[in-house]
C-alpha cells in the first residue's frame, strides 16, 4: 500500500480497533494497553503509516533517542548526573531527551506519555510516579530507575546506609551525641531510605537522631527546617541534600547561631555550590556523573537485548567529603 494514502482509519480497520484508539496509542500510549499498542504499531508498520514524528522509529522500531527524566532541572545535583549520562549515550550513538517534570507525578507522566513513541527507553531520576506507574511504564518501553529502588525494575542508587552510617560516625567522633534529621519530600524514596538508615546507624552508636517535618529539597526547605529546628535544637544537623544543608547554614546564621561552632551541617551529595559557601559544607558525595553513565549504560544493554536486574539493584558507593561545617560539640 502507497504510505502516502495509508490512513488511521486503515490501521485502525487492519488492527480491529477504533481509529481514536490508534490516535492513543501514538500520542498517549500510556492510554492503551501494553498488547494492544504493541499489535497497533506492528500493524502501522506493515503498512507504512507514518504518525508525525514516528515517521523514522516505525520501520526499525528503533529512534536512537532515550528520555531522561530529573524532577528540576534547577538543583545543580543533576548536573553531573546528565554530564555523565549524555557522555554515555553519544558514544553509543544516541540522543537524550530531557525532561523536567518539576517535582509532580502528574507533569512526570504527562511527559513520559508524550515522550514513548519517539524513544527506546527511560531513565528515571528521583521520580516522584507511583511503584505501579513505573511498572506500567516498563511495560512499554526499557526502564531504569535511579535513587529508588521498583520491584521488576532495573535500578541504579547508591550506598545510602553506608554514607548516613559514616555521616554519624563523623559526628560522634567530633562528640555529638543528638543530631537532627531535615526531612525532604514525603514522596522521595530517598528520604524514607535515609531516615531508616540514620536511626539504625543511631542506635548502634548510641546517640540520639529526631526528624523535622518533610520540605521541598531546597534552600527554602532549608530555612523552613530550621525553623521547626528552632524548637528543639540539637548540635549538629543532616540535611536531606546539599541545598536544605545550605538553607540551613543561611537560616542559622540569621539567627546568630554559629556554623560549626553552636551547631554542626552536613548535607548529602556534593554538588558543586557545597564547596563554594561559607563555612564550606561537610557533605556525603555521591557518584553523580557515575550514575549518570551507569543508568544510560544499563539501558541501553537492555535496549538491545541483556537481561535486566530487576531484582538486584546496581549499588554505587559514597563518600564522606569532610570540611569546615562540623566541628567538636
Amino acid at each position: 500500500m502507497d504510505d502516502r494514502r495509508v490512513t488511521i482509519d486503515d490501521v485502525a480497520k487492519a488492527a480491529g480497533v477504533a481509529a481514536s484508539t490508534v490516535s492513543r496509542a501514538f500520542s498517549r500510549p500510556g492510554r492503551v494497553s501494553f498488547e494492544t499498542g504493541e499489535r497497533i504499531r506492528r500493524v502501522a508498520a506493515e503498512l507504512g503509516y507514518r504518525a508525525g514524528s514516528l515517521a523514522r522509529a516505525l520501520p526499525s522500531g528503533a529512534t536512537s533517542m532515550i528520555a531522561l527524566a530529573v524532577s528540576d532541572i534547577t538543583n545543580p545535583f543533576y548536573a553531573e548526573l546528565i554530564k555523565g549520562a549524555q557522555a554515555a549515550a553519544t558514544a553509543a550513538g544516541y540522543t537524550i531527551l530531557l525532561a523536567d517534570t518539576q517535582e509532580s507525578s502528574v507533569y512526570e507522566r504527562q511527559a513520559l506519555d508524550r515522550a514513548a513513541p519517539t524513544v527506546d527507553g527511560f531513565v528515571l531520576t528521583t521520580t516522584r510516579m507511583s511503584d505501579s506507574a513505573i511498572r506500567m511504564l516498563a511495560k512499554q518501553r526499557p526502564v531504569i530507575v535511579l535513587n529508588r529502588i521498583v520491584s521488576d525494575v532495573p535500578s541504579v542508587i547508591t550506598d545510602n546506609p553506608r554514607g548516613m552510617r559514616r555521616a554519624m560516625e563523623h559526628l560522634a567522633e567530633l562528640g555529638h551525641r543528638r543530631v537532627t534529621y531535615l526531612s525532604g519530600p514525603e514522596a522521595s524514596w530517598a528520604d524514607g531510605m535515609r531516615w531508616r538508615s540514620l536511626r539504625e546507624a543511631a542506635l548502634e552508636l548510641e546517640l540520639t537522631v529526631r526528624r523535622t517535618g518533610h520540605a521541598p529539597p531546597t534552600v527554602g526547605g532549608g530555612v523552613s527546617g530550621v525553623a521547626e529546628f528552632a524548637a528543639h535544637p540539637t548540635s549538629a544537623v543532616i540535611a536531606y541534600n546539599d541545598r536544605v544543608a545550605i538553607g540551613a547554614i543561611r537560616a542559622l546564621t540569621a539567627r546568630g547561631v554559629r556554623v560549626p561552632e553552636d551547631v554542626s551541617v552536613i548535607g548529602i551529595d556534593n554538588i558543586y555550590p557545597a564547596d563554594l559557601v561559607t563555612p564550606a559544607l561537610t557533605t556525603v558525595a555521591a557518584p553523580l556523573a557515575a550514575m549518570g553513565r551507569t543508568a544510560v549504560g544499563n539501558l541501553l544493554a537492555i535496549v538491545r537485548g541483556a537481561r535486566p536486574r530487576e531484582h538486584e539493584p546496581v549499588v554505587l558507593p559514597c563518600r564522606l567529603v569532610v570540611r569546615d561545617s562540623t566541628g567538636p560539640a
